[in-house]
């Protein structure tokens, strides 16, 4: 490798808040008011569960104390050398037990067998490229399907008007308990033994995105028991009840399930719970949009408890206490959310086609197996 890549060091990030994205071991971890590298730079996370984790970006960044930089030599291509590094699994060469490490040595000192000529290089890294940019299309596009959501659930159900214009009808709300509209199941208790390949997947904390949405790389392949009450269809609410992030970000949250073709059937982890509308007027979507208001996770943050893993009692989502407008209204509202879900739905499945058919490619461009003009 050291012949087509110089390998660097990550620094301590900056204390100060800013614009430049700062990158560990998994990714962007915050932004800060400088940068310790620019341009084209591979960033390969060093240290932990994540060492041999690949990154790529264009622009000034800083490289935290977790990660590497990896700048190509010569008129090697940084995108194609990017690609190739992210198929090749650098964590299996990684030393050490309880801390695995990645190393510029080590680096150094791996061998390939590896395309050298700059078109051809430029040519597989403009195929990937396309792919990777629609897919980021879509998942930018679904954000902001997300926030459109969130903003009409505003709109019609925080900043409404207090009084009916002429002509109206007074709408009355009546103050409840989320428990009075909804029912909660828990989810399944299972064992590592249970995580092997199976047609019945998982759907688990790493389905829900930090941002927001449902993740479609969470789900954990599923061998052992479970009750019909335990299955998943495509549009049902689950909610995090476990959190393992120091800055509780997931704990309390909400995810409408997105099914997956590659299974045949879906169930959830014993860190959520699945909510189930007492009647249909009480639409998922609906629910979906009240538990991601800020009101609902600040509730959920006051039910929370523990140190290392935050656990949220089972008295949460019952003991929520809301105003419930007539059905006739959410039924209305329901109405106008429904093509932002199902915009979302269509957007994921395209997502999932690229995804799978860049994942076919990437190994066959790199090995040469298939060849570019």
């Amino acid at each position: 490798m050291e012949e087509v890549l110089t390998f660097g060091n990550g620094k301590v990030k900056p204390k100060n808040n800013g614009a430049i994205p700062i990158y560990g071991g998994n990714g962007i971890l915050g932004f800060g008011n400088k940068s310790n590298y620019d341009g084209e730079t591979i960033i390969i996370g060093r240290v932990g569960a994540y060492c041999g984790s690949v990154y790529y970006e264009n622009k000034p960044i800083w490289v935290s104390d977790n990660a590497l930089s990896a700048k190509p030599k010569g008129k090697n291509n940084a995108k194609f050398l990017y690609y190739f590094l992210k198929q090749i699994d650098l964590n299996q060469w990684a030393g050490g037990s309880s801390h695995p490490l990645v190393t510029q040595t080590l680096l150094n000192s791996l061998e390939f067998s590896i395309c050298i000529n700059p078109n051809t290089q430029a040519s597989i890294a403009s195929i990937l490229s396309s792919l990777d940019d629609k897919i980021n299309l879509l998942h930018r596009q679904n954000a902001t399907l997300e926030k459109m959501g969130e903003t009409l659930f505003r709109q019609w159900f925080v900043e409404r008007r207090p009084e009916p214009v002429e002509g109206e009808a007074k709408e009355e709300w009546k103050e409840i308990k989320l428990g009075r509209i909804v029912d909660i199941i828990n989810g399944v208790s299972y064992n590592s033994d249970d995580l092997n390949p199976s047609k019945t997947a998982m759907v688990t904390l790493k389905n829900f995105d930090r941002n927001g949405g449902f993740r479609m790389d969470g789900f954990k392949e599923y061998i052992g028991k479970y009750k019909k009450q335990h299955i998943l269809k495509e549009g049902d609410l689950v909610v995090a009840q476990t959190d393992i992030t120091q800055e509780a970000g997931v704990i309390g949250n909400p995810v409408m399930v997105i099914g997956n073709p590659k299974y045949d059937t879906l169930v959830f982890s014993m860190d959520l719970v699945k909510v189930i509308s007492k009647d249909e007027n009480y639409s998922n979507e609906f629910l979906y949009l009240l538990m991601k208001s800020r009101a609902f996770k600040e509730h959920c943050l006051g039910y929370s408890n523990g140190s290392t893993v935050l656990h949220l009692s089972k008295k949460a989502i019952p003991e929520y206490e809301m105003k419930l407008p007539s059905k006739n209204f959410i039924n209305d509202f329901s109405i106008k959310i429904k093509p932002l879900v199902q915009k979302q739905y269509r957007n994921q499945t395209q997502i999932r086609t690229l995804t799978a058919l860049r994942d076919t490619l990437l190994p066959k461009l790199m090995s040469g197996e298939i060849r570019v003009l």
